[in-house]
């Protein structure tokens, strides 16, 4: 933890979510050792008890802490993507062989709007500095205040949304972002300006 009120802040968020009704399946604690430490903390609930207060189970509890939705339909999976707020990343893992493709394009489409960062089998841990890379996502993920109202094209930005695609499958991605490029649009690859397939 970065300080002791993080920590502290933390631990209540821990025990707020754990109020509405998530188990605490480990941690929840401080740790012991040298600095300001908490245990590995991992929380679960029911998709229907989530839903019933989704602001609540979304309090901020910044440390090494997770809630499991455990959603029991795929349906039901997208009625909780709709009550998520602003994130910076969002993971869907799904059958290779592209089985789920319905429901994974279904929870896509959704989380898109709710997440700056979109990855797919894979865990959201490195974040590259890089011209691709966004660390941000719809508020409260972040708030970016260095827009501004007045001028063109300065203006029109603050009503755009950054947006990343990490590890998100060829078939998946949208068109202007597939490896072959045939309507031959400017795309920066590797940090070159370029209208070539990648």
């Amino acid at each position: 933890m970065l300080a002791e009120g993080v920590r502290s802040s933390f631990l209540k968020a821990v025990q707020t979510i754990q109020a509405a009704g998530a188990e605490l399946l480990t941690g929840g604690q401080a740790g012991g050792g040298v600095g300001v430490c908490c245990q590995n903390t991992l929380l679960k609930v029911s998709a229907a008890k989530f839903l019933q207060h989704p602001e609540v189970f979304q309090t901020e509890a910044f440390g090494n802490g997770s809630l499991f939705v455990v959603a029991e339909s795929t349906d039901q999976m997208a009625e909780l993507a709709e009550h998520l707020e602003g994130n910076l990343t969002g993971s869907i893992y799904s059958d290779t062989q592209g089985a789920d493709d319905a429901a994974c394009d279904r929870l896509e489409k959704v989380l898109r709007t709710k997440v700056g960062r979109l990855l797919n089998d894979k865990m959201p841990t490195g974040v590259a500095v890089v011209s691709s890379m966004n660390h941000g996502g719809p508020f409260p993920a972040t708030g970016h205040p260095g827009f501004t109202a007045v001028g063109v094209p300065g203006s029109v930005t603050r009503f755009g949304m950054l947006q990343c695609y990490d590890a998100v499958r060829q078939h998946r991605l949208p068109a202007v972002l597939q490896d072959r490029n045939p309507g031959g649009i400017w795309r920066r690859i590797n940090g070159q300006w370029t209208t070539a397939d990648v």
